[in-house]
């Protein structure tokens, strides 16, 4: 079968000769083909050519991406080695001050160590559980240092550790001459000599016992520490307190006088350790 044949006029304006040309339709498919061919090729290396920079750019992202994340690890790698210097040096001083409040010398695990160097996650899990491990262990013994301070603080505060009144030191704790009889005879307390009225000061923080009119000490006081102390005051001229009042250690409880079986203005001023009586003078921090 003869092929088909397809004729083109070109027509350039109208003065001009007619050109003419005979294509045949093989012709035209080859130039058809041709011409498909070219678009695919051009899309082609138009899609390959914005591919390669958007990878690039992709590329570009991730390299930066990757040397932040390089800067955070190291960056997090020196905090871990810093805490663990620091919670070793909390844990020290820790045991020092176990030491200080009586508790001896606090039992410490050794921590993990070890090299942190591009670490797995688990290693950093580790390290990580470690040092939680070790700061819950340290709150507790800072919560029983706690504890053992507060306890000492308040055996503290309750020594009848300064002098009630001051004045001259007339008469001390044992057996000595009443004034009054002239014969030797056991004296519980001592006697500070003091002007009528001068203030009386608790040694301690405690509760007021008893108050009131107390036989040959006249007006007193007896005040209760705990930790098995007590202390009584005599011969007062007033009293500033009532029972059941909490005091603290300075308050002024009442005033000196001459009251009950007395020779002149002092405080008789007595201390009690489990119901016995002590030198008050042992007590004494600020005595001189």
């Amino acid at each position: 079968m003869a092929g088909k044949y397809y004729t083109v006029i070109l027509v350039p304006h109208s003065r001009a000769k007619l050109r003419k040309w005979r294509i045949s339709s093989q012709q035209v498919g080859i130039a058809s083909g041709a011409l498909i061919a070219l678009t695919l090729g051009a899309t082609l290396i138009s899609w390959l050519f914005f591919r390669t920079t958007i990878d690039q750019a992709e590329l570009s992202n991730l390299r930066s991406e990757n040397e932040s994340l390089r800067e955070v690890n190291q960056s997090f790698e020196a905090s871990i080695l810093d805490l663990q210097a620091n919670l070793g040096n909390y844990e020290e001083r820790t045991r020092q001050l176990a030491i200080v409040a009586g508790l001896g010398n606090l039992t410490e695990e050794s921590g993990v160590g070890g090299n942190l160097s591009s670490p797995s996650l688990n290693g950093y899990s580790e390290f990580i559980h470690e040092i939680e491990h070790r700061t819950s262990r340290l709150s507790g013994h800072l919560q029983e240092i706690q504890e053992q301070l507060d306890e000492r603080l308040r055996w503290t505060a309750s020594m009848p550790s300064i002098t009630p009144v001051r004045g001259i030191l007339t008469s001390n704790f044992g057996n000595r001459r009443d004034p009054i009889t002239g014969k030797r005879a056991y004296h519980p307390a001592i006697d500070i000599s003091a002007p009528k009225g001068q203030p009386v000061a608790a040694p301690a923080d405690g509760v007021v016992l008893k108050t009131g009119r107390n036989g040959g000490l006249g007006k007193a006081i007896v005040l209760s520490h705990g930790y098995g102390l007590s202390t009584r005051f005599g011969h007062l001229s007033r009293i500033d307190v009532e029972p059941g009042q909490r005091i603290r250690r300075g308050d002024v409880i009442g005033a000196v006088g001459s009251t009950g079986r007395s020779t002149g203005y002092h405080l008789h001023y007595e201390v009690l350790e489990e119901g016995k009586h002590v030198n008050p003078l042992a007590f004494m921090l600020d005595r001189r």
